[in-house]
């Protein structure tokens, strides 16, 4: 990719759950505007790949496999991006477990803390980490990845609709405390994105109520991600910036459930 501008040109950036869908198409993005990329995630060699990709083209990248849920490993994604890079100026949250369907009344506690140790927890380590970074040197961009579960409801997904409900409210409240040493915090909330891969007759079927007549993209994350790290955004903070091609501000109901009613107990 070609752009003319390069707004995050110089600037430090790491980028969670970056070796697939939506977290690698704004590393991507961001190595083209120029920012010095940290594709961190699970799946090593994945992340490798990309961030070889992105070094092959001309950029600055590197891998760092971590568990966000785990706080020593996430201190060493940081140290590794000091030891590289010398600075951490973006923090992307987008690591998060997404397959995590299970009705409420076949839930337990281990399904439940998983997934806020991983979705919300995780985000706080990163999120904790930088701003003391970024606070320091007055100046710094975290962006949070949320969803439409944090202010409607999937069905089978309590878990996943708290943490995220936890996302946009750790995002206004880190705002206020971060706010006076300089460093913004914003949330980004992903409408029906195909960020793995749809079968055409469940894309064509998602986008059937969505206004804008389609899915999205995970490359059409990005420009809003970069919009958010740079320069550009600079007197924005706790803002959600919802990129969902119109779908939560209809009144009927997206074709987007993946929970359904076939899927609830049957009890006696």
């Amino acid at each position: 990719m070609t752009l003319q501008h390069r707004r995050l040109d110089g600037k430090a950036a790491i980028v969670t759950g970056a070796a697939a869908g939506i977290g690698r198409a704004i590393a991507e993005r961001f190595a083209a505007e120029g920012a010095r990329v940290v594709l961190a995630d699970q799946n090593a060699a994945e992340a490798q790949a990309v961030a070889a990709a992105i070094v092959a083209a001309g950029g600055a990248a590197l891998a760092v496999a971590v568990d966000v849920s785990a706080h020593d490993q996430v201190q060493r994604l940081f140290d590794a991006t000091i030891a590289a890079f010398g600075a951490v100026d973006v923090l992307v949250n987008n690591a998060a477990l997404v397959k995590t369907e299970r009705h409420v009344l076949e839930a337990d506690i281990a399904w439940w803390s998983r997934i806020i140790d991983v979705n919300l927890s995780g985000a706080f380590s990163c999120s904790l980490l930088a701003a003391q970074l970024m606070a320091r040197r007055r100046t710094g961009s975290i962006i949070n990845l949320s969803s439409g579960g944090a202010t409607k409801a999937h069905r089978g997904n309590v878990a996943y609709d708290a943490a995220k409900g936890g996302i946009e409210a750790m995002t206004r409240a880190m705002a206020l405390d971060l706010g006076p040493y300089g460093v913004r915090v914003n949330a980004l909330v992903p409408g029906s994105i195909d960020s793995k891969g749809m079968a055409p007759e469940v894309k064509a079927s998602r986008g059937e109520n969505i206004p804008l007549g389609r899915v999205g993209e995970s490359a059409e994350m990005a420009g809003p991600a970069v919009f958010l790290a740079s320069d550009d955004a600079s007197y924005i903070t706790g803002h959600t910036l919802v990129v969902d091609g119109g779908m939560l501000v209809q009144q009927r109901s997206a074709t987007v459930d993946i929970f359904p009613l076939s899927k609830f107990p049957k009890l006696g």
